[in-house]
Formats: structure tokens, sequence, C-alpha cells
């Protein structure tokens, strides 16, 4: 079975917390497998801290498209002469239930915290 999530890039503001989705996003991207922490979210950091591609199967959306079937969505949040965080929301696919926040931080943060469960 495919883990789905969406890619959505945002702008790092004043009063914007990373464990809430933001008002407005810029682009965002759907990845129909592989999207879980352990694979596409290490793929994210890697390429962020590396400049290194993230791979094959993601399709551009426009940034109102929603899916009912998301099992992550990732934040990645960035602007000028500020550090990139990330966010991981774990997404309740087909149900009414509201996404929860699984990670916030760096991308070497989010490398140190998954490496480690694939590890285990």
């Amino acid at each position: 079975m495919s883990t789905r999530a969406q890619v959505r890039f945002a702008t790092r503001e004043e009063g914007q917390s990373f464990n809430s989705h933001p008002d407005a996003i810029h682009a965002q991207f759907y990845v129909h497998s592989d999207g879980y922490p352990e694979g596409l979210g290490l793929d994210i950091a890697k390429s962020i801290l590396d400049n290194v591609s993230v791979g094959y199967g993601w399709e551009i959306e426009h940034v109102q498209t929603l899916h009912g079937d998301l099992e992550y969505i990732y934040y990645v949040w960035s602007d000028y002469d500020k550090e990139t965080w990330i966010s991981i929301f774990e997404c309740h696919p087909f149900s009414n239930q509201i996404s929860e926040c699984i990670f916030v931080g760096t991308p070497e943060k989010l490398i140190e915290t998954y490496s480690q469960t694939e590890n285990e």
C-alpha cells in the first residue's frame, strides 16, 4: 500500500507556529508513495542540507488542492536569512480527524530523529 503525502512550502513569519497549519502556502507537491518520515522526511532533510535530488514521483499541485487519502503533510518553512525548518503532520485518511503534528525541527534534527528509528 502506498503512503501518500503532500509537501508544502511556507514562509517563516513572526507569530506563525511551526506545529500548526499556516493560512497560506506558496507551492505544494503530491507524493504517491514512501511518504513516511523515515523515507520522504529523510529525503527532504538531506536535500536541504546537501543539495541532492529527492528523487521522482512528485506531482506539482495547485495550492488549494486537498486529498482525503493523505497520511502525512510536510511543511518546509524558509525565508531570507533564516534557517529552514520542517514540520510533519500525521493525517487520518478518509476521516474527519484533524492531522496531528509529530515533528518540528531543523533538517539535522529530522535526520537525527528518524535515522535512529530506522535502525531500531
